[in-house]
């Protein structure tokens, strides 16, 4: 028996993908092959999506006060995070990963009060920015599924020991940087995975050319935007605000030293080669919220299912929503036997004490405001936040920051590889060959 090798298949597969994608209706015109930019599994970018998304992100940059002086550049930018996008959903798709409305308008509503607006003044300014709220509901949602995703397939699998909290504190205690917080920007010229010497030599030399031209007068952010890797170049390279303690050492020990406004010479990590700006930097002690929060878990087994669970809380939430006290519900049907008995009570708890999953829906609850049910690694919950309160930083609180510095620390370099390994793993044919990225 003759077999088809993988190249002949995924060639016959592209085709007929192709063929399908040209069909439309009895009454409408062929839709022409030049429409389809690139080929991702068994899903496609048009030309239409990618330049309606190279738009959007250059109205997002003009926005912030950039601006685009090379448009090749940020759509190869563009498509690349497309590609990326793509083949995570598709993946999530794969699982059964899914945003339902409730989460979804739950995090636009979020967004609005963080940015001190209504829903009704957050539709009002997308609309002045030309962008459709539908479209955007809809890319928020990608986001949202993309994010799950990479909790489950990356940060959920990352542990922090206690060896390498104690030798964190040592550390940051040793440079007094514990409370430092800055402001970076980031260019990241990659290297491919199993990367032989000329492939490091080829980045470190793109990585020097870039170096020379910023030194020479060439805007950080649009270098970012023409040729980072990071996924963070379509912000001009902007990481934020981050504390010192939650930064790799050798973006430490390559801004050491530097000025305001100074930029680093390319260090070299797993990842490729790193260029830094130091955008600003400051000292200061911080008040760190603690919350207190009670909870009823229902665990999955053979004879309970998601969706057993997830109804079961259901059922409970409209008791307690009906008049019934939660603290008795707890004690009667929850599964956490160290909160049950106190009725759900969870005691103050300070950042990075509860996985990610718990920790976001508690941080984006009201006070006494009961939450949807949801999933974390343990089963489904149903929580209500009971109070809140401002304090000093404390041994234990600096132990938690630690904790969730490592961990910080440890998932952006696992992410980055992962995402570059799936990228490696995935069919991806460059229709327009214009489009394709330099070797």
């Amino acid at each position: 028996m003759i077999m088809m090798s993988l190249t002949r298949l995924k060639t016959v597969i592209s085709t007929f993908i192709l063929l399908l994608l040209t069909i439309q209706s009895s009454n409408a015109a062929l839709q022409p092959l030049d429409s389809i930019a690139v080929i991702i599994n068994d899903d496609v970018i048009t030309k239409n999506e990618l330049e309606e998304r190279v738009e959007y992100f250059q109205k997002q940059i003009s926005l912030s006060s950039g601006s685009v002086s090379d448009m090749d550049g940020l759509r190869k930018q563009v498509l690349e995070r497309m590609i990326r996008d793509k083949i995570q959903l598709q993946m999530a798709a794969q699982l059964g990963i899914q945003i339902d409305d409730i989460s979804l308008n739950r995090m636009i509503d979020a967004m609005a009060k963080k940015n001190n607006m209504t829903l009704s003044q957050l539709r009002a300014t997308l609309k002045q920015e030309g962008i459709d709220f539908a479209d955007f509901r809809t890319q928020s949602r990608d986001e949202l599924i993309i994010q799950q995703l990479q909790q489950r397939m990356v940060a959920d699998k990352v542990t922090v020991t206690e060896q390498e909290i104690s030798q964190f504190l040592e550390s940051n205690t040793k440079q007094d940087n514990t409370d430092v917080t800055y402001h970076l920007l980031h260019i990241l010229i990659a290297t491919p995975e199993n990367a032989s010497p000329e492939d490091i030599q080829d980045s470190r030399e793109k990585a020097d050319l870039i170096y020379q031209q910023i030194i020479a007068g060439e805007d950080f952010k649009n270098m970012a935007i023409r040729h980072s890797s990071g996924s963070n170049a379509l912000n001009g390279g902007d990481l934020g605000n981050r504390k010192a303690n939650e930064l790799p050492q050798i973006f430490l020990d390559a801004i050491k030293g530097l000025n305001q406004g100074d930029v680093s010479k390319p260090v070299k990590s797993a990842s490729g080669f790193h260029i830094l700006k130091l955008a600003s930097s400051s000292s200061s002690n911080e008040m760190v919220t603690q919350t207190r929060a009670r909870h009823i878990l229902i665990k999955t087994n053979p004879d309970v299912t998601d969706e057993d669970a997830r109804g079961t809380l259901v059922q409970l939430k409209q008791r307690i929503t009906d008049g019934e006290n939660f603290a008795d519900l707890a004690n009667e049907y929850s599964e956490d036997p160290g909160s049950k008995i106190k009725g759900g009570d969870l005691g103050w708890a300070s950042p990075g004490m509860f996985v990610p999953a718990f920790e976001r829906i508690m941080n984006s609850l009201e006070i006494n405001e009961l939450s949807e049910p949801f999933q974390s690694q343990f089963g489904w919950h149903l929580m209500q936040v009971l109070e809140r309160k401002e304090v000093d930083m404390t041994s234990t609180l600096l132990e938690a920051k630690a904790r969730q510095a490592i961990s910080n620390r440890k998932i952006d370099e696992e992410l980055r590889l992962w995402l570059r390994k799936i990228r490696n793993e995935a069919y991806v044919e460059y229709v327009d060959t214009t489009l394709k990225p330099e070797q």
